[in-house]
């Protein structure tokens, strides 16, 4: 393994990169909401279950980087 592959690994299982990620993958939610608007708009069925399904898989995510946090050991005051 290289050494930049490393770093990358140990910074994904970082706080900070927990961080990140969830910064990242809440951000994915504006998405969902303009997706969400749109299906609405069109009445759009099939769109509406799209965002529905990435949202279900925004939420997951988040539950995962918040356990991963808690994993961590973070002291940080938003978890707890």
């Amino acid at each position: 393994m290289s050494a930049m592959a490393k770093k990358a690994k140990n910074f994904k299982k970082s706080k900070t990169g927990a961080y990140v990620s969830m910064g990242t993958t809440a951000f994915g939610a504006l998405s969902v909401y303009k997706q969400v608007k749109m299906a609405r708009q069109d009445d759009d069925t099939l769109r509406l279950i799209d965002a529905a399904v990435s949202a279900a898989a925004i939420v997951t995510g988040l539950a995962i980087l918040y356990r991963e946090l808690k994993r961590l050991g973070d002291d940080d005051v938003l978890l707890g």
